[in-house]
């Protein structure tokens, strides 16, 4: 006991001071992954909390856990544990972003995570007031810009062309979904011929539709959407831009 006192302290980096630091970067990381979780995403409140308190301690260990073995001789990096955090973090990351018939998604929850790891990385070396303006840079990209972009893209003189092919089972009601979902993004359906597809393994066969829309909308997202209708089995997209 009294051995664990004795090493309590702002030398050994075990100080109310490093404390402080790790529970800065709880909170905020904390703050981030509630809002990812609010929005239902697939890394939420305990991912962002974890990997911002983790690479908090981690940078503390980088600044002050080899203190008992330096020397004369013995001279070390404290930079070189902290650097593997970024490196290390890409991982994570990599396995929150996935391709879904030609539609990527996962990319802003990987971001969010690569910057809760940079706020943890401030907070445990330190920096809280840079953690504190990189969590409210967060909030305001996240609520503030989500509006922006969508007025730029009403605004925007570039009317978008893209040639949807989509193969879908022929079932009931597929094809009326498909055009309800275009619509309501404010697509313009211009052209749309269908065809029929043998398929041995399908009683009823497969339809593939070929549909010249244009609109001022994302085609991603739109293509993401398309693809969760049941019996939509795919999709390729052909853009061209077209100024009024």
């Amino acid at each position: 006991m009294f051995a664990l006192l004795a090493t309590f302290g702002e030398p050994t980096g075990q100080g109310w001071t490093q404390i402080g630091y790790l529970a800065l970067a709880f909170a905020l990381s904390s703050l981030i992954g509630l809002e990812r979780e609010l929005r239902q995403r697939s890394a939420g409140l305990r991912t962002h909390a974890l990997v911002g308190v983790a690479s908090a301690l981690i940078m503390l260990v980088s600044k002050y856990g080899f203190t008992d073995v330096l020397s004369d001789r013995v001279v070390l990096d404290p930079s070189r544990v902290a650097a593997q955090i970024v490196s290390g973090i890409g991982f994570i990351g990599g396995g929150l972003i996935f391709v879904r018939r030609d539609a990527v998604r996962g990319l802003t929850t990987a971001a969010t995570i690569w910057l809760t790891a940079g706020v943890g990385m401030a907070a445990g070396a330190g920096l809280p007031i840079l953690a504190c303006l990189v969590t409210g840079a967060h909030f305001l990209v996240v609520y503030g810009f989500t509006p922006l972009v969508r007025r730029l893209e009403r605004l925007s003189s570039t009317v978008r062309q893209s040639v949807l092919r989509i193969t879908y089972r022929n079932q009931p009601g597929v094809l009326r979904q498909v055009m309800s979902r275009c619509t309501s993004r404010a697509y313009t359906v211009a052209e749309l011929t269908t065809e029929q597809v043998p398929d041995h393994e399908q009683a009823l066969g497969l339809v593939s539709v070929t549909m010249r829309i244009s609109g001022p909308g994302s085609v991603p997202e739109l293509v993401a959407e398309l693809s969760e209708i049941d019996g939509v089995l795919g999709i390729r997209v052909e853009e061209q831009d077209e100024t009024d």
